[in-house]
């Protein structure tokens, strides 16, 4: 681009003189413009040409007599300016007129061209100047790349050599390694406290070293609370993982709050030393997500070593951001990007996949943040964030129910669970319920019938035991948990709901009654009723406890009302004429 660019100034340099040679000899004229005809210009220099039976004289002229042209010719050699003329034809008429010189043409032929050649020295000069320092920028960047990834591929290795030996550079006897797991998404964050060696060089250098060791021990809570995997600390650079040793869609967002609580903790150490010595006193962080493989490095302690791209790419995240802020990789950005606002920062060359994009998370988006000052987490946060682990539970206690409820449940099955769960949000939407309501009443659905893992009579209790081992380590609060188990028991039989959201729930749990497939939901019951031996193999019976029971229930919301209640009086109209058939 630069050469063809190159070629072009040159080509338009050539054009300009070739038009500047091209305006020569326009430089006189005659008035009137019937004395043309006496004119012409020869030879650099401009004569008139006069017939002898013609008289002319010009002011301020050299008369002279052409031999060749056989007529007398006026010289005007680089004079400029306006001459009188005066020509007596051979009839006696006299004509006189003005001839106007207003520039020499040697003058302007070398001035015009000195302009071109001077422009085009000019611009062969800038652009022959940006080609090179292009071409070397070119060199420079291709050679830096390539000495990133040697350094790159020569540090992971010699972790990964120094993380499978002992002190003494043996394997540690006793320890065996599991085969590696390879994890579809993981967040992988590097922290390097920037100018630590520095300070360490210093007369308070035990003072520094204790502040680093409390840094690291804050964080390593701060990561535990979080559900995010310390992999190792090598001298003053922290690594961890989310998303391993427990699968779970949270973990980008848990592990950019890690990266803020990070860098707000080292600005709070910052704060406590001289002013001079804050300048070299930060923290850089890297972030990115993708896959990764692990391995147990001790299987008692539960020490992971993990590797891949992933990680690498991670490091180079950290090494090329921005000292004191929370770098990220686009594949974390896109993952995080509804939560937190981002700046783009760059480019980061990855070898075989092209060029990775950076950015710069700048805070919480204003209304997640408290005081919409992008600063810190507010409730509607906390509830988003809530409903993305919900996902994760359920994944959980679905496969659970799957595989660990009797297989003669035939009506209080994984199909009831999710049926419950899916119409607990319709009608709540329609109720018009808080979010975080929402996100207690379906965790309620989800675990409402899971005592039956455990035992048929009051499984209701045993769900409400097993949702208070299990809810803790989704980050469910002690408050909201106690919530969820109201409204587990609010199912008990008959409902007796004492607010909207034990209405909402009972509601959604009885729902077949009004539905159209009432019929074969309520043979499933029937049948799994009579394994259990809670009613007798009588269907007349079982029609006479349907009308009664159905008779005597009714719906606690609008929207079941609105939605079932029609349609259940025509099941119950269908099964007293059954019954009386």
């Amino acid at each position: 681009m630069e050469r063809r660019h190159h070629t072009y100034v040159c080509f338009l340099a050539i054009l300009f003189n070739l038009i500047c040679f091209d305006l020569l000899g326009q430089t006189f004229r005659f008035e009137p413009d019937s004395l043309n005809k006496y004119i012409v210009f020869q030879n650099q220099t401009l004569v008139i040409q006069v017939p002898e039976n013609m008289k002319m004289e010009i002011d301020g002229s050299q008369k002279l007599f052409d031999s060749e042209l056989n007529a007398d010719v006026f010289l005007f050699d680089g004079k400029l300016g306006g001459f009188l003329i005066t020509i007596t034809t051979d009839e006696g008429k006299v004509i006189e007129g003005n001839l106007i010189i207003s520039e020499s043409t040697i003058s302007m032929q070398y001035k015009l061209v000195g302009i071109g050649l001077l422009l085009s020295f000019v611009l062969l000069v800038y652009f022959g100047v940006r080609y090179r320092f292009a071409s070397e920028r070119r060199k420079l960047k291709a050679l830096l790349y390539t000495k990133t990834e040697t350094f790159i591929d020569e540090q992971e290795r010699l972790e990964k050599k120094l993380a499978q030996q002992g002190v003494g550079g043996k394997l540690e006897e006793g320890k065996q390694k599991n085969k590696g797991i390879r994890y579809k998404m993981v967040t992988v964050l590097f922290g390097n406290v920037v100018g630590f060696t520095k300070l360490t060089e210093q007369e308070r250098a035990e003072k520094l070293i204790d502040d680093l060791d409390k840094f690291y021990y804050h964080f390593d809570k701060t990561v535990k609370e979080l559900n995010i995997k310390k992999i190792k600390t090598i001298g003053d650079t922290y690594i961890c993982a989310g998303g391993i040793p427990k699968k779970n869609r949270t973990n980008p967002i848990e592990v950019v709050l890690a990266a803020f609580e990070m860098q707000q903790f080292m600005r709070h150490l910052k704060s406590k030393y001289p002013i001079e010595d804050e300048k070299i006193w930060g923290l850089r962080i890297g972030i990115h997500t993708g896959p990764v493989f692990a391995q147990f490095d001790n299987i008692k302690s539960q020490k992971y070593d993990i590797w891949g791209e992933t990680v690498n790419i991670a490091n180079r995240v950290e090494a090329t951001g921005e000292l004191g802020r929370v770098n990220i990789s686009g594949s974390t950005y896109e993952l995080v990007r509804d939560y937190f606002l981002c700046q783009y920062y760059g480019k980061l060359p990855v070898k075989y996949r092209g060029d990775a994009d950076l950015y710069v998370i700048e805070g919480f988006r204003p209304l997640l943040s408290i005081d919409n000052k992008g600063l810190a987490p507010n409730s509607m946060f906390k509830v988003r964030l809530a409903f993305i682990r919900f996902d994760d539970l359920e994944d959980e206690i679905l496969d659970k129910l799957q595989h660990e409820l009797p297989k003669n449940l035939h009506y209080h099955n994984l199909k009831h669970t999710i049926d419950v769960v899916n119409q607990v949000e319709i009608i709540a939407r329609r109720e018009e319920v808080t979010e975080e309501e929402m996100l207690l009443l379906k965790t309620a659905a989800l675990f409402h019938d899971t005592g039956f893992i455990q035992g048929y009579n009051d499984h209701e209790l045993l769900g409400i035991k097993l949702a208070r081992e299990t809810l803790p380590r989704y980050e469910y609060s002690e408050a909201q948990i106690d919530k969820i188990c109201d409204l587990i028991f609010a199912t008990h039989l008959p409902p007796n709901p004492q607010n909207i959201l034990e209405g909402i729930i009972c509601d959604a749990d009885l729902d077949y009654l009004g539905r159209v497939d009432f019929v074969p939901v309520s043979k499933m019951l029937f049948k799994e009723l009579v394994d259990y031996g809670v009613i007798e193999d009588d269907v007349d019976n079982w029609n006479a406890l349907q009308i009664e029971f159905i008779s005597g229930h009714q719906y606690f919301t609008n929207s079941a009302k609105e939605l079932r209640d029609v349609n259940k009086y025509k099941q119950l109209e269908n099964i007293r004429n059954l019954a009386n058939s």
